[in-house]
């Protein structure tokens, strides 16, 4: 569970990889330049299930042949376009890595010797049994060695500038009512499973996933070296310990709110809110600058900590956080570490079967770690100037047509619709990646363990972050590595953001139709522009500050609307019996359909449109549809699925196709859909 404010609006998942150092879950749509999906056919009619209608289920229909012919490999939770295409992608930076990985003579502190001596130490799995836990013992002597509580902070402290959640969030962000300025916050964290429903409930699935929990946890006490006994009974406090931390913490539908996250309280204050935590002692070990204001997400939630420190044992705290070092680093330590964590949190909670082969895994960790200096390099090879200027284009071309769809909105008033256009007119677009680099100079690698090298940058990022306090808000950061195969809206930058990796075929294609494109990369743009309108973004402002700037009725009439995409997907099921959140959901929801929207009406103004002229026996609109199904082809474990209804807030790739089309009246007159077929919504729901 990570520290939460208010959320960066992801364009989704639809798979999950085990990683060597971090658990990246990613929406798998990028491929690159010579990849297997350069000779593709933008629309692969196999791909079809021609024994379901379409007005039936589009889902099925469109991607059903595809999904009969594509069980989900080895290794993944989930398999679709978008894994299929991940993986190309991640060809590419193996290629980059492994070239790298044989320059040893490399000028120290380049690129180069960076990214190919971090690649080379997590794949010498002998240098990482031989290391045994050394690089961390460090670490675990400090935490042996604590004696009170105000030490026991500043140890949880040290441990989260190194990557170990011990239960307090502290970072830079944004104000949320000032975004021009980072200030101080203070989070979330410290559980080690996916959401407080897996402590607290009580349903014959969670018990048996906290059973395991337990064995995962006595595990890796044991893989540190704790007798077994001593392990379970450690286990036993620790989970009771993060209990309390899951009950303190508030349900994701009421985290959703950004006003409910948003405290900012005078340090003086700390002390009453907190008397327990030695707070200058834990910002110092942060080497955090002297500030007045921190935010902190949940004050109940500090207060409970609090209670936590002055009520628990020492012993059990220590106990809990040798396990979160052992958690934290367990993949990159000797292989039991990482067998226990892979068979608990992919296996377990995921429904995985395997692992990805490890030059998978060191690939995707050293995209995560040495973020811009693997990505300066795969934009060379996969990213070209002339495939910028064409993204952008299409960009601003659905931001006019954005523009002109809110002139329109007979339920919005004109005060509201004149700073609707002015927060869009506002957008920044980062398209790619970004246009300063961020400077790696102070990280040494070396060809020493792997978790060394984890560490330092681990400790480079978390310094980068708290020097931001105080400072004025630096607008250039990427937050998504140029390989990453996302998009996102920030609504404190009032920012779009698409990676080089989501802008390539099956999302762009400049061999492919108009259809093709638009149904693709056209809603996803269309996605993020509609995240800075949906029932979180709206509430900023064109400068990104938490603003209510919208009439008295038009927020009810939002809101009205908004409630009818709550109710459809609080009815759809991603399992039999198992309903998905229609409140957690809705943001994506919102975006999804209003995406698609504004996509088509964009598409309506191309010449392929107009000219009305049928490809392999479909129309341009029925390709257009076609397209947005296709791309969103997958499937997913049991498991997989179980874990997302709880914890993600997007709809899984099935409900958000079926979902988003039954309300859209341009679908239904595509494919002819009569009222009362499946697709045709009897009431459905319409925002833009």
């Amino acid at each position: 569970m990570q520290p939460i404010r208010f959320a960066v609006r992801l364009l989704g998942a639809v798979a999950f990889s085990a990683l060597v150092a971090t658990s990246i879950p990613h929406l798998a749509v990028g491929a690159t330049a010579g990849g297997p999906a350069a000779d593709a056919k933008p629309l692969d009619l196999a791909n079809l299930d021609p024994t379901c209608k379409p007005c039936d289920d589009f889902y099925q229909f469109a991607t059903g042949g595809w999904l009969k012919k594509n069980p989900i490999p080895p290794g993944h939770a989930g398999w679709g376009a978008g894994a299929q295409l991940s993986d190309e992608n991640r060809a590419v930076l193996t290629s980059i890595l492994e070239d790298a990985a044989k320059v040893t003579n490399a000028p120290a502190g380049s690129d180069t010797q960076k990214i190919g001596a971090f690649y080379r130490s997590c794949m010498d799995e002998a240098g990482i049994e031989k290391a045994g836990t050394g690089p961390v013992d460090s670490l675990l002597a400090d935490i042996n060695g604590v004696g009170t509580i105000p030490a026991l902070v500043t140890e949880i402290g040290k441990l989260h500038v190194v990557g170990v959640n011990g239960g307090l969030g502290f970072s830079s962000d944004s104000d949320t009512k000032d975004s021009s300025k980072q200030i101080a916050s203070l989070g979330l964290g410290g559980t080690g499973l996916p959401d407080r429903d897996y402590y607290i409930k009580d349903t014959e699935r969670f018990v048996a996933i906290r059973k395991a929990y337990h064995t995962y946890v006595a595990t890796q006490l044991m893989n540190l070296g704790e007798a077994q006994p001593a392990a379970e009974t450690d286990a036993d406090a620790i989970i009771a310990l993060e209990t309390v931390l899951a009950k303190a913490t508030p349900p994701r539908e009421e985290l959703r709110d950004p006003a409910a996250t948003y405290h900012p309280t005078p340090v003086a204050q700390l002390a009453t809110l907190a008397p327990h935590v030695p707070w200058s002692a834990y910002f110092a070990a942060h080497n955090a600058t002297s500030f007045s204001i921190i935010d902190i997400a949940i004050p109940a939630y500090v207060t409970a900590y609090d209670g936590l420190l002055a009520g628990t044992p020492l012993p059990t705290w220590k106990a809990y956080l040798r396990y979160k070092v052992a958690d934290s680093y367990a993949g990159t330590l000797p292989k039991r570490f990482a067998d226990a964590s892979f068979a608990f949190r992919s296996t377990t909670l995921a429904g995985v079967k395997e692992q990805l082969p490890r030059n998978q895994r060191c690939t995707a960790a050293t995209d995560a770690s040495l973020r811009d200096v693997l990505g300066k390099v795969y934009v060379e090879r996969a990213f070209p100037p002339a495939a910028k200027t064409r993204a952008l284009a299409l960009v601003n071309n659905l931001q006019a047509v954005l523009h002109d769809d809110i002139e329109t909105l007979d339920w919005m008033s004109a005060p509201t619709k004149a700073r609707a256009i002015e927060k869009l007119s506002a957008f920044t677009k980062k398209i790619g990646y970004p246009d300063k680099w961020v400077d790696f100079s102070p990280v040494t690698v070396v060809d020493g363990p792997y978790a060394a090298n984890v560490m330092a940058v681990r400790r480079f990022q978390t310094a980068r972050n708290i020097k931001r306090i105080g400072t004025p808000t630096d607008r250039s950061i990427f937050g998504m590595t140029p390989a990453t195969v996302n998009a996102y809206y920030n609504p404190s930058n009032n920012e779009i953001v698409f990676p080089a990796g989501i802008l390539q075929p099956p999302f762009f294609d400049a061999k492919a139709d108009d259809a093709i494109n638009y149904g693709g990369i056209g809603a996803v743009i269309g996605h993020e522009m509609t995240h800075g309108f949906d029932d979180q973004g709206r509430q900023f402002d064109a400068s990104g500050n938490l603003s209510d700037w919208w009439t008295a009725a038009d927020t009810a009439a939002f809101k009205k609307r908004a409630q009818c995409i709550v109710d459809e997907y609080s009815a759809l099921e991603p399992l039999p019996g198992v309903h998905a959140n229609g409140t957690n959901l809705q943001g994506e929801a919102i975006a999804d359909l209003g995406g698609l929207t504004i996509a088509y009406k964009a598409f309506e103004r191309t010449p392929q449109a107009k000219a009305h002229k049928m490809i392999d026996g479909y129309t341009p609109e029925q390709r257009f549809f076609l397209a947005y199904a296709q791309v969103w082809r997958g499937s997913q474990t049991e498991a997989a699925i179980r874990q997302a209804a709880l914890t993600d807030p997007h709809p899984n790739p099935r409900l958000r196709v079926i979902g988003t089309l039954s309300n859209m009246p341009e679908f239904r007159a595509a494919f002819m859909c009569a009222a009362g077929t499946a697709m045709v919504r009897k009431d459905s729901c319409q925002i833009w």
